[in-house]
C-alpha cells in the first residue's frame, strides 16, 4: 500500500524519534512511503532549500497517488492540518494519531468525516498497533 505519512517539520520535531519508528514499522510491513525522508533528522534544513510551490506540487501529488494518509498530530502543524483536509476532500482515508494526553486541534478531533480516524497512543509500539489496525480495516 502507498501511504502518505504526515508529520510536523517546522512546527516542532520533539516527536521525531516516534515518527521514525512509525515509518520504520510501515516500511518493515512492506508499505511504500513517499514521505519517508521527512522523518529524518535535519529534514528541516533540506526542505527549507526547496521553494514552496515545488513542495506543494510534490506533496499534493503524493497525497493524490497514495491509498491513505497517516498523520502524527501531537505537535500542531499548519501543513499537516492542510494535508489532512486535502486528503479528506478527495476521499482518502486518514488516520491521525497523537500521544495520549496531548491536546489535538478540535478541527481534527471534532471532524465527523467517516474517512477520518483519530486515535491516541501511549508509546511508539502502541502507535504502530493503531496504524496496523487502521490499515487492516481499510483492506477489508
Amino acid at each position: 500500500m502507498k501511504i502518505y505519512f504526515a508529520c510536523s517539520i517546522t512546527g516542532g520535531r520533539e516527536f521525531e524519534s516516534v515518527y521514525q519508528e512509525m515509518v520504520a514499522a510501515l516500511v518493515q510491513d512492506g508499505h511504500q512511503i513517499p514521505t519517508a525522508h521527512l522523518v529524518e533528522s535535519g529534514v528541516g534544513v533540506v526542505e527549507a532549500g526547496i521553494d514552496p510551490q515545488t513542495v506543494y506540487t510534490r506533496d499534493v501529488d503524493w497525497i493524490r497517488t497514495s491509498d491513505v494518509l497517516i498523520a502524527e498530530v501531537s505537535v500542531p502543524s499548519h501543513g499537516v492540518g492542510y494535508e489532512i483536509g486535502f486528503a479528506l476532500g478527495i476521499g482518502k482515508p486518514v488516520l491521525a494519531v497523537y500521544q495520549a494526553g496531548r491536546k489535538v486541534s478540535k478541527m481534527i478531533s471534532g471532524n465527523p468525516d467517516v474517512n477520518l480516524h483519530v486515535k491516541g497512543y501511549q508509546d511508539s509500539a502502541d502507535a504502530a498497533r493503531e496504524i496496523r489496525d487502521f490499515l487492516a480495516n481499510i483492506l477489508k
